[in-house]
């Protein structure tokens, strides 16, 4: 008599398979990764998820007396506390996107030694996370940026901010197809978890976080600056909440381009990693 299963787990055979339906069967299991990234970080913290506030805004304190008052570089006439705090709070999210996802496959190698679910559910909860985390810094810029107007700042929230849920979107896919694809070349090459550290802090100066794009005097590195698919979301963030800057649309349109081949690319090079990941780590 032949047994009648339910879930029959196979091999995948196709690497450009998205597996959607499956995920979603799991999402409760995406919210139970959710809450243990959220307990388990903060813990044993004596402030627990104040360090979400506390975090962007010494980060911002800092780049206000460094870039703001030694560099005196231009914030296009935005006060320079609100100006960086805008560039740094979707920063700080994508950033913690691609780092986190960049440790997939070596910070979950136990549990998906041992028990079978769409490993694609580990770097999807770890994106959740990071968006609650960033919620909360979102909510405490856009009260100071709230004060700053009322006390008569040069600084106006726009219609743009209606393009808020699409960027910050853009901005954590973006994140987690990088992250992604640099966990599944590290099954194979280490060595490349050790730069992610140095690839990011690199990569927040080619973005536009201390700096805005029309201060650049340079057409060719302007050009070069607004290409990267990080750029725009942060221009666009400001000229919605701040009322300062001005990017192109077709960088916007192009970043979008960008994340979306890169998604693709991650999922097509993560199926591949799965298969074996167990045998190299």
């Amino acid at each position: 008599m032949k047994e009648k299963f339910d879930t029959l787990i196979t091999a995948k055979k196709n690497p450009f398979k998205l597996n959607i339906r499956e995920t979603v069967k799991y999402k409760d299991l995406i919210w139970l990764f959710v809450q243990r990234d959220f307990k388990t970080k903060y813990k044993q913290t004596i402030l627990g998820p104040l360090w979400f506030i506390i975090q962007p805004l010494l980060t911002t304190f800092i780049f206000t007396i460094v870039f703001g008052q030694i560099a005196r570089l231009s914030t296009d006439g935005v006060p320079q506390f609100l100006f960086y705090l805008a560039g740094n709070v979707p920063w700080l999210f994508f950033s913690a996107c691609l780092t986190h996802t960049s440790s997939t496959f070596y910070s979950n190698a136990r549990l998906f030694g041992k028990v079978y679910f769409p490993r694609i559910v580990s770097p999807i909860s770890t994106v959740i996370t990071c968006f609650f985390n960033f919620l909360i810094q979102f909510v405490m810029f856009l009260l100071i940026d709230i004060v700053f107007i009322l006390i008569g700042a040069s600084a106006k929230i726009t219609l743009y901010a209606l393009l808020f849920p699409l960027l910050i979107l853009q901005l954590g896919l973006l994140g987690m197809s990088v992250g992604i694809i640099i966990s599944s070349l590290t099954v194979k090459y280490r060595d490349l978890q050790v730069l992610v550290g140095f690839g990011v802090q690199l990569l927040m100066y080619l973005s536009p976080v201390v700096y805005s794009v029309s201060s650049i005097p340079n057409s060719t590195l302007r050009n070069i600056i607004l290409l990267n698919p990080v750029t725009p979301s942060i221009e666009f963030l400001r000229i919605g909440f701040l009322g300062s800057g001005s990017t192109p649309w077709i960088y916007l349109a192009i970043s979008f381009c960008v994340t979306l081949v890169l998604a693709f690319f991650s999922v097509v090079v993560f199926n591949k990693t799965e298969r074996n990941f167990i045998d190299k780590i």
